[in-house]
């Protein structure tokens, strides 16, 4: 019977593993993102059920099994109540907040295995595989662990971010003095616990000093780092338990995360080290910015109106002010009513608008935008000049012209949505206070474009109400 039993354990990790695979293939289209994330969770669910069923160590099944249907009862509570209340606005918080509990669980599973390996062998050998693969786990999840929870509060705005002298040194100092704790229980072959806790607690203090110094604009980069930690942190899981689906997830998580942060990288056209030690961001955000002498023209709701109702194609560019508000069901219903006068419009998607990888995508999903309106900033870019309207809605430094023609600036050299090249822009904002980047947005000043002052939502609705009466 345990010999069916395995091969059928084997069987359920391999349908894991290839559900894993496909629902990953699923999530790089939205008009199949939602069948493949639902595809990847049944193939957890399976192998899940599968290791409690049919996993036997030593001969024996698994026990404690009221302790493991307690904490998947509980976990199961808690992740589908947060996942049902929390606003688009605060979704990458919980995408943060989630992805630290995975860090955190792969730290865990070090730390008691260690124990584990104590218990039998005593510390007489440690100079093999099975520890650093404990240790390299340990690392990288803490890391995960406590980066993500930094970048929550940060996400949260109860965090700010915190600069000191020499605070690169310190980091490096504090990462090898990890380092250095793991070397020493692999060489000394220590007898007790104590010290993988001492590696432990350093570790999550190295992940708070890697995250603090990063500001607002870069967070999209360091979430989408830290969730390839927490996959790698997986993998290393993977290989202690010799448990392939566990292995297969976290390697596609890992690797993913990978890409999509040099992705991420290559839209800002800064390296993953200036993102993570240059910090420029760092500074922004807060202040208000000093216009001088420079002058802007202010339009109605009235204005804009004609405007788009007139045009041939209109093309909007959300962002982050377009989440604080909640203005994502407003807008498409705006769409909808330009569409109905005979108008095209169209969505310009930047890859790192918002405070996530895919924000503005998941933000306009909810408001059932039709998936082939949004065009990425590769696609929609030559289309500019030909367009008669451009409603740029809370997004600020993606569209900030400096990017290209000012050498000085920080953000020089990012690709940007070229909106200038437009018959008419008009920018939606509360005030003229800077982006996250911190300096001023030479866009506001130029002869094509027209501030529309107040809350995105309101601003969009008085919008929606001329649209109709013209």
């Amino acid at each position: 019977m345990s010999f069916i039993q395995q091969h059928i354990l084997e069987i359920i990790y391999l349908i894991g593993s290839v559900t894993f695979v496909l629902g990953l293939k699923m999530l790089s289209k939205p008009n199949t993102a939602r069948r493949g994330n639902l595809i990847a969770a049944f193939g957890m669910t399976i192998a899940v059920v599968g290791t409690i069923l049919f996993h036997k160590q030593d001969g024996e099944p698994i026990g404690n099994l009221a302790w493991i249907f307690g904490g998947i009862a509980v976990g199961t509570i808690i992740g589908t109540l947060m996942a049902k209340r929390v606003k688009m606005t605060a979704m990458p918080q919980m995408v943060s907040f989630f992805n630290g509990m995975g860090g955190a669980c792969a730290a865990l599973i070090s730390m008691v295995e260690f124990d584990h390996y104590l218990a039998l062998h005593g510390g007489a050998s440690l100079m093999n595989g099975e520890i650093l693969t404990m240790l390299a786990g340990l690392l990288i999840g803490s890391v995960s662990f406590s980066g993500s929870m930094i970048a929550y509060g940060k996400l949260e705005g109860k965090i700010n971010d915190f600069i000191f002298p020499m605070q690169h040194i310190v980091n490096l100092l504090v990462f090898a003095a990890t380092v250095g704790v793991g070397v020493w229980i692999m060489v000394a072959g220590v007898e007790a616990s104590w010290p993988i806790y001492v590696m432990f607690a350093i570790a999550l203090f190295y992940g708070v000093l890697f995250v603090m110094p990063i500001g607002g604009a870069d967070m999209p980069v360091v979430i989408s780092l830290l969730n390839s930690f927490t996959g790698i942190a997986a993998a290393f899981g993977g290989f202690l338990y010799n448990n392939p689906v566990m292995l297969t997830g976290g390697i596609l998580v890992g690797s993913a995360g990978t890409i999509l942060t040099i992705l991420m990288c290559n839209a800002m056209n800064r390296s993953l080290t200036n993102v993570l030690i240059g910090a420029f961001s760092a500074k922004g955000g807060a202040g208000g910015g000093d216009t001088g002498d420079k002058t802007y023209r202010e339009a109605t709701a009235t204005d804009v109106a004609i405007m788009c109702s007139y045009a041939q194609q209109v093309v909007i560019v959300p962002g982050y002010g377009l989440a604080v508000a909640q203005a994502q069901h407003t807008v498409h219903e705006l769409e909808k009513v330009l569409t109905d006068k005979g108008v095209e419009v169209k969505y310009a998607v930047h890859p790192v608008a918002g405070r996530m990888p895919g924000h503005m995508n998941v933000l306009l999903a909810e408001a059932d935008v039709p998936y082939d309106k949004l065009y990425e900033m590769e696609e929609i870019n030559p289309s500019f000049p030909q367009t008669d309207v451009v409603l740029v809605i809370g997004a600020n430094d993606v569209v900030n012209p400096a990017a290209e023609n000012d050498p000085n600036s920080p953000i020089y050299g990012m690709p940007i949505l070229k909106v200038t090249e437009a018959k008419q822009t008009i920018v939606l904002k509360r005030s003229m206070r800077v982006g996250y980047a911190g300096i001023d947005n030479e866009l506001f000043y130029m002869p094509k474009t027209q501030m529309f002052f107040g809350d995105a939502k309101d601003s969009l609705q008085k919008l929606l109400e001329e649209v109709k009466a013209v």
